[in-house]
């Protein structure tokens, strides 16, 4: 182990051992009564206070955008989902203009609000506090966005994403009445296909929904094609999910370029073919982890099954 002391502390030393604490992502947005917008990536976000609540994030002295947060009202702290790489990237490298070809919303004091985030958080501004060679900029939150993203994290100077610990399946001890309840049950096709699929999904699921990306966007990822299009009703049966959802889905595609519309129908991308790669990967992964305890005719057994009860249920 290797310990520092104050005296000899080196700089690149103590960041290293910092980027031990791994932090999400943020975009910190501002204006100006002027229209002058202004945006930087931290990873200095923080909660403060519930009552009132409080966040805070810092932002270096030296930092050519520190006038525009002076003179600015509110802030706005965009927490990034996982793939927002891109966004986070643009804004930590000096532009004329970071927002040219962003959609963006406006907030409290005409913040501009990034869209398809994790969450966001509109902020007053409420206290600065000198904190070396960074300001500490304290805002009292006045309205806030849960998206139900995963996060983009940072680690040890790279991003990383969220992947939740699976949970262990609890072991009940059946009693005799158990055991014939459960006999019964164990022959009914319908509860062992809900109980196979909630078995599958609970491991699988996480581990697509760390990619940033809501079940439902993900979900038609997978089933669009870079050279078949599929139309609305085609989407419809495959996805087999609500209307409202596949709409919603197919906007926040649309917007993060990953996915196109042409005269047929709906097609992937080039950038939405590499997003659904990594999630036929993520498939494939999954699958054979969970098969791998059948040989290969019982596995092809089990998806004539499957295909055959999708089949007769048409």
């Amino acid at each position: 182990m290797t310990h520092h002391t104050e005296p000899a502390l080196d700089p690149r030393a103590f960041r290293r051992a910092l980027g031990n604490f791994a932090t999400g992502v943020t975009v910190v947005t501002a204006a100006t009564t002027d229209g002058t917008r202004v945006g930087v990536t931290a990873n200095s976000f923080n909660s403060v206070s519930l009552d009132p609540p409080l966040v805070l994030w810092s932002i270096d002295k030296r930092s050519g955008s520190y006038a525009i947060f002076e003179q600015a009202s509110h802030f706005a702290i965009n927490v990034l989902a996982a793939d927002q790489m891109d966004i986070s990237n643009r804004f930590a490298r000096p532009s004329e203009d970071k927002f040219a070809g962003i959609e963006v919303e406006v907030g409290a004091g005409d913040v501009p609000l990034l869209t398809d985030c994790a969450a966001r958080f509109q902020c007053e501004k409420y206290q600065q506090v000198d904190g070396g060679d960074h300001w500490i900029l304290i805002g009292k939150v006045v309205a806030f966005d849960d998206l139900g993203r995963a996060p983009l994290v940072y680690h040890q100077g790279s991003y990383s994403m969220v992947l939740p610990y699976p949970q262990v399946a609890e072991r009940v001890t059946q009693n005799a009445v158990g055991s014939a309840r459960q006999e019964r049950l164990n022959n009914n096709v319908f509860y062992l296909l809900t109980q196979a699929l909630r078995s599958y999904q609970s491991s699988y699921q996480p581990k697509q929904l760390s990619t940033g990306l809501r079940a439902s966007e993900a979900r038609m990822l997978l089933v669009l094609d870079s050279d078949a299009c599929l139309d609305k009703a085609c989407l419809l049966a495959e996805m087999a999910m609500p209307t409202r959802e596949i709409e919603e889905a197919q906007e926040a595609l649309y917007r993060k370029g990953l996915v196109s519309s042409t005269e047929n129908g709906h097609l992937l991308t080039e950038a939405g073919e590499r997003q659904a790669s990594v999630l036929r990967d993520i498939a494939a992964k999954q699958q054979e982890q969970v098969l791998s305890a059948f040989t290969a005719d019982e596995v092809g057994i089990l998806k004539k099954l499957l295909r055959g009860i999708i089949a007769n249920s048409q």
